[in-house]
């Protein structure tokens, strides 16, 4: 049951974009069908097509009011309305070296050398609940840390572990065996995150390409994101290369599979390439509020490819990156720690190959996309 706090007041959403344009056409997920032998089977079926097709779908009907995702939202905001010298309290000892629990401030990264445009992204990650993390925040979160954990526990057990069921039956595994490597009781850096793009004016984002985050692909198992309406998520097509606005659907949660499922499919599921875009005109004027869960196996899951899986055998999904080239195939703390590292590089500057592309595991060098 939903935790009973201090009100917050209420979290207003801007409206939606009326220009038109060019959205990716996703499968939706519907939870509803969840819990029988055929319901299960169809859902199955559907997130396999999904996921090997797009990388991004939506589920709905995922037994979260949507009051309590305002909340979380509102929580997010009154955050972000924090003096800049109370939110950098909280910046993780460790931050250049991979950790990233706490305060991420904006301006890290280098957008445009020229200018010295630099990024204005802030985030805020709140880890697991289970012993393994300790929780130190500002008062807004501290005072309200049982609301959030209870939210942060119901994705798991509303959203996630039925995911993880029917990927297992995709692939025609035991139905417990993605819950058997994302246990919540077991230490994994799944964390909630609070996270925040200020805007640029419409002639800084000329200068930054009309693109605030750079194509890449997310680390982990899934990412969930809610509905939010400023328009600025766009993903690539796996086959054509092409790149598609993914539109905010009113009570749903737009999900992307990651890198640990690729690695463990040896990319029969495919983790897809995404970038955040400058939002449209109509919209070009705020800032945007993101609110995200990321999934990630238990820290000690080796990302080998499943050999159990008579799909992977059948189909031919054998090998990963890591075994292909003979290299140790890393843990999942291994390469999440290696991804973290490289991405919190300080004043990173967008264009640099040498970094956009360097090998932060031994069998595995970065790419550099759009």
């Amino acid at each position: 049951m939903p935790v009973p706090v201090p009100e917050l007041g209420s979290y207003n959403f801007v409206p939606e974009t009326k220009e038109d344009l060019d959205w990716a056409d996703l499968i939706t997920v519907d939870l509803s069908l969840y819990g029988t032998p055929e319901g299960n089977k169809q859902l199955a079926q559907t997130l396999i097509k999904a996921v090997r097709e797009d990388g991004f779908f939506y589920v709905k009907n995922f037994n979260i009011p949507q009051e309590r995702v305002n909340r979380q939202f509102a929580i997010g905001k009154q955050f972000y309305d924090l003096p800049l010298e109370e939110k950098l309290k909280y910046v993780p000892e460790g931050l250049d070296a991979g950790k990233f629990n706490g305060y991420v401030p904006a301006g890290r990264y280098i957008l445009d050398q020229a200018s010295g445009l630099r990024d204005r992204t802030e985030i805020y990650n709140i880890p697991k609940f289970n012993g393994d993390f300790t929780h130190e925040h500002t008062p807004l979160i501290q005072d309200r840390l049982t609301e959030i954990e209870e939210f942060a526990r119901s994705l798991h057990s509303e959203v996630l572990d039925p995911l993880h069921v029917l990927l297992a039956i995709a692939l025609e595994l035991p139905e417990d065996y993605f819950l058997n490597i994302h246990k919540y009781d077991v230490k994994s850096e799944d964390h909630l995150r609070y996270m925040k793009y200020t805007k640029f004016t419409p002639e800084e984002n000329i200068k930054i390409g009309k693109n605030w985050v750079k194509g890449h692909t997310d680390l982990g198992s899934w990412t969930l994101l809610f509905r939010q309406p400023v328009a600025a998520l766009q993903i690539q097509n796996h086959k054509t290369g092409e790149w598609k606005w993914v539109k905010p659907q009113d009570a749903t949660l737009t999900v992307n599979a990651c890198d640990a499922l690729s690695l463990l499919t040896a990319n029969y599921v495919k983790s897809t390439i995404h970038r955040v875009s400058s939002p449209p005109k109509d919209q070009e004027h705020v800032d945007r509020l993101g609110l995200l869960y990321f999934s990630r196996p238990n820290n000690d899951v080796t990302l080998a490819t499943i050999k159990e899986s008579p799909v992977l055998q059948r189909e031919g999904y054998t090998k990963n990156q890591f075994e292909e080239t003979g290299n140790h195939v890393p843990t999942m703390e291994e390469w999440t720690f290696a991804k973290q590292k490289w991405q919190r590089t300080p004043n990173a500057i967008r264009g640099d190959e040498k970094h956009e592309t360097a090998e932060i595991l031994p069998g595995w060098r970065e790419k550099s996309y759009a």
